[in-house]
């Protein structure tokens, strides 16, 4: 096989191994609140919102020393023991108890950060210039159908139940940490891409770029260094933008699938619709990933057209789940809510409403991803960093804020944070052209 072929075969491999993991933790995150709700047992206090939040929490604060983990044991390992931390997370929920809950919610905190961190560097050693866009929209699709596979699972395990026994959380968290485990093992599939023979010149050129990279890493791993990042005024005006995404991030993830689970007048099904509204997502964030990554290669209008239209997408969807979803949904108990909000509630508004969520946060990511790959491309490693840690932080923040308010407060600080951010990202992409204009006369 060429070397060529070898790398596309990593991109591959990389791509399935996070479909099988994320179509486990996934669904796990977007269960586990209405899943909690219905124990049996007394001695479980626990809090999905509040689990959330301290994963999150500690993602955005291991961002810091992920680069250092990956640098000393490699991706390979990287991801696989912070694989494992996933799968111990799911295990959890088979035999649940308070402090493993929440310890287990630090770990995998720990361990987003390291599996990121290794993705990001592991798409890196395996792509050119020329193929680094086939290879993100590679690994995009196939991270996104995680979604598909395991929220239809949970619409037929769960169909007809309208509560949750014993039986039927352990089957499927045994079901879920099996499907984890299987793409942990297939990171030892990647192998490390073979050097390209190159001439003197082009050889030195490529220990400058790794050196480079490695002065890139090192400083990524001084807080120093990430407090000037946060300082700069390109990121200062993204940094509302990437909050917003974390904050619709635990909208979509696991507040809204609560919500529909919680709807008593969906019938005996509410809870098996959890699935459904998940693989609606899963329909836009594929659908926006691949026609808007597909824009970037073509950018004659800009970023600002696709993040208006993310923004109208979203506003629409939170419209429409204003009028839906009774106001008491996030935090109604296991038996649900009787409520209604101002319309009959309307199972195809709730799946379309699923559907604009998952298409609005791919316009918003697919561009915040490309401002921030174009402006910062001589320190993208911190600058990504900086992207994670931000976004984290609000998700967290979210999570626990999810636990107290009701729908339409939470839908109001949306709408507020994605106008703000929009407004601010159509400033930063006005210094992007300006970068790109005098980027353009210089090379002149």
């Amino acid at each position: 096989m060429s070397p060529e072929g070898k790398k596309l075969l990593n991109i591959v491999i990389l791509g399935f191994g996070f479909m099988f993991m994320f179509t486990a933790f996934q669904t796990c995150g977007n269960i586990e609140q209405t899943v909690i709700k219905s124990f049996n047992s007394t001695e479980f206090h626990g809090s999905g919102y509040t689990s959330m939040a301290i994963i999150y929490g500690v993602f955005s604060a291991s961002n810091l020393i992920a680069p250092s983990v990956v640098t000393v044991i490699g991706p390979q390992l990287s991801m696989f023991f912070s694989g494992l931390l996933y799968s111990g997370y799911i295990a959890m929920f088979i035999y649940p108890y308070t402090w493993s809950f929440y310890t287990a919610s630090v770990f995998v905190g720990i361990g987003a950060a390291v599996l990121w961190t290794a993705q990001g560097n592991v798409l890196a050693i395996n792509s050119t210039d020329n193929t680094i866009g086939r290879n993100s929209g590679i690994f995009w699709a196939l991270l996104q159908f995680s979604l598909f596979f395991g929220n239809l699972y949970i619409y037929c395990a769960w169909h007809g139940h309208d509560h949750i026994t014993d039986k039927d959380r352990q089957t499927v968290f045994i079901s879920l940490t099996v499907i984890s485990l299987v793409g942990c093992f297939l990171f030892f599939l990647i192998r490390k891409p073979d050097p390209e023979p190159a001439p003197a010149e082009a050889a030195e050129s490529l220990l400058q770029a790794e050196s480079t990279e490695s002065s890139s890493t090192a400083s990524f791993c001084l807080p120093l260094f990430t407090c000037k990042m946060f300082g700069t005024n390109e990121m200062m005006l993204l940094s509302i933008s990437i909050g917003y995404t974390g904050l619709e991030l635990t909208f979509y993830s696991g507040v809204y699938g609560t919500c529909i689970g919680a709807m008593t007048q969906f019938g005996k099904d509410a809870k098996s619709l959890i699935g459904i509204s998940g693989i609606c997502i899963g329909i836009g964030e594929i659908l926006g990933g691949g026609v808007f990554g597909m824009l970037n290669k073509c950018n004659r209008f800009g970023r600002n057209p696709v993040v208006l239209l993310g923004l109208i997408t979203h506003f629409v969807a939170f419209y429409l789940i204003f009028l839906n979803i009774a106001s008491d949904a996030p935090i109604a108990p296991e038996a649900g809510t009787d409520l209604q909000a101002y319309i009959t509630p309307n199972l195809g508004v709730a799946l379309l409403c699923s559907f604009l969520l998952g298409l609005g946060d791919s316009c918003f990511n697919t561009q915040l991803l490309s401002i921030i790959g174009f402006l910062f491309r001589d320190n993208s490693a911190p600058a990504f960093a900086v992207f994670k840690f931000i976004q984290s932080i609000m998700a967290a923040l979210a999570f626990f804020y999810s636990n107290y308010l009701l729908l339409h407060w939470q839908l109001l600080i949306l709408v507020v944070t994605g106008f703000l951010g929009s407004m601010t990202f159509f400033m930063a992409e006005g210094l992007a052209e300006s970068t790109r204009r005098e980027s353009d006369y210089d090379s002149i």
